[in-house]
């Protein structure tokens, strides 16, 4: 039996971001009392992703860059390793946490982020222009809908509080269709003109050609020749243990599967996950890991994606816009339903089409009728849930951006 001492330990559940937030009030009170004697630039603009560089962030920069080389924009990284693989990419960054980050997210004009306050200097928010670009259409209930946001050791109601006054700030939040800025709109408490149809920017490079994107995962998990890739993608439980790590002899059933269908699994576990993946790839070749550490921001190699597994997790509304089948690995689904909470019943999000175990799985994976109902589903997903799949989300953005900054798209 597994010691309970021995288990994975979660690095973020909502009880521990809510302690740490509590316990940084002081700094929050001396970035707004700065606030008042520092004036914002408004050719200095500021990105950061919680993730690391990529997602949303990472194509308004690009963007803004190429579009006005007048601006300054700087890349706040979370740490040394970030800070030196902006350079390599040739961002212009400085680290988040140290006084230059302080100081640029104090001056900045326009703050943008993908997740939080916390992704930039969180102290020198104050009376910037914020765009929360955020990570991912919400199928999960998100930030006010959700009362997994407020664990935490001070009453609920206090941590409603505080979210509401911080989220009372964002100036300009992207959705990807009408459907997504209705739960936008609500989760974040915002008034109706302040989350705006653009389409989402971490979307564009899902379009992108898939040649690119091949060369990109193979760097990841080496080559793979012309094996029909599976990708798993589990979201994450609030610091709960994932529920469907593969046993052993679930693991030779896969392996044996991959084998005979000539595929390779690419195991992407959450972030945040709890759950131990590695031994899958010692039993054979054709289960790789692909971890945040390696590729932080998935969306780049979707397109060499051919298969999609998951449960909740917003990437099926991305990987959705290929056209490719989704299968949903879902054992805890009315639990999780019930505990997290969802914006819409779960077998709307699957088109009924979830199984509870790997061998269920494996079954639909190896049914042609079945996997040309997934990729049928999937296109209802892109239909329902993406206003836009021009691959020019991130223009919309920084048109609707310059336009509330009083100057012209």
């Amino acid at each position: 039996m597994t010691k309970e001492r021995d288990r994975p330990v979660p690095s973020f559940t909502f009880a521990r971001g809510n302690a740490t937030t509590l316990l940084s009030l002081p700094l929050y009170a001396f970035g707004r009392l700065a606030s008042v004697f520092v004036r914002r630039r408004d050719a200095l603009w500021v990105f950061a992703c919680g993730s690391g560089i990529g997602e949303g962030a990472l194509a308004l920069y690009r963007h803004a860059r190429a579009a006005d080389p007048a601006l300054r924009l700087v890349w706040l990284a979370r740490d040394r390793d970030e800070l030196v693989r902006a350079g390599e990419l040739g961002l212009t960054a400085v680290l988040r946490s140290g006084w230059r980050g302080f100081r640029m997210t104090l001056r900045a004009r326009v703050i943008v982020v993908t997740h939080g306050l916390g992704d930039a200097n969180r102290f020198g928010t104050h009376g910037a222009f914020i765009v929360q670009l955020w990570h991912g259409i919400p199928l999960k209930r998100i930030q006010l809908d959700s009362p997994a946001t407020f664990r935490g050791a001070l009453p609920a109601r206090m941590l409603r509080a505080l979210y509401r006054k911080n989220t009372a700030r964002l100036g300009l939040v992207p959705a990807a269709s009408e459907v997504s800025a209705v739960r936008l709109r609500s989760a974040f408490g915002l008034p109706a003109e302040r989350v705006v149809v653009t389409g989402d920017p971490r979307d564009d490079v899902v379009l992108e050609p898939s040649g690119p994107t091949r060369a990109l995962l193979a760097d990841g998990i080496g080559d793979y020749g012309s094996a029909r890739i599976i990708l798993f993608a589990p979201t994450w439980r609030d610091g709960d243990a994932d529920p469907v790590v593969p046993t052993a002899a679930e693991w030779e059933a896969i392996a044996a599967f991959l084998e005979a269908n000539d595929s390779v699994l690419v195991l992407r576990p959450h972030p945040h996950g709890v759950g131990d993946y590695r031994t899958g790839a010692a039993v054979s070749s054709r289960i790789r890991m692909l971890s945040a550490d390696v590729q932080n921001d998935i969306n780049p190699v979707l397109s060499a994606v051919d298969v999609l597994v998951t449960d909740y997790s917003s990437i099926a509304f991305d990987f959705a816009l290929l056209g490719r089948p989704t299968a949903f690995l879902a054992p805890d689904a009315e639990n999780y339903a019930a505990t997290r909470g969802l914006y819409e019943p779960y077998r709307e999000f699957s088109g009924g089409n979830e199984v509870a175990t790997w061998a269920g799985l494996l079954a639909l994976l190896v049914d042609p009728v079945a996997l040309d109902r997934l990729a049928g589903h999937a296109v209802h997903l892109a239909a329902t849930h993406h206003e836009y799949r021009d691959g020019r989300n991130t223009e919309r953005v920084y048109a609707e951006l310059l336009t509330r900054l009083g100057g012209q798209a």
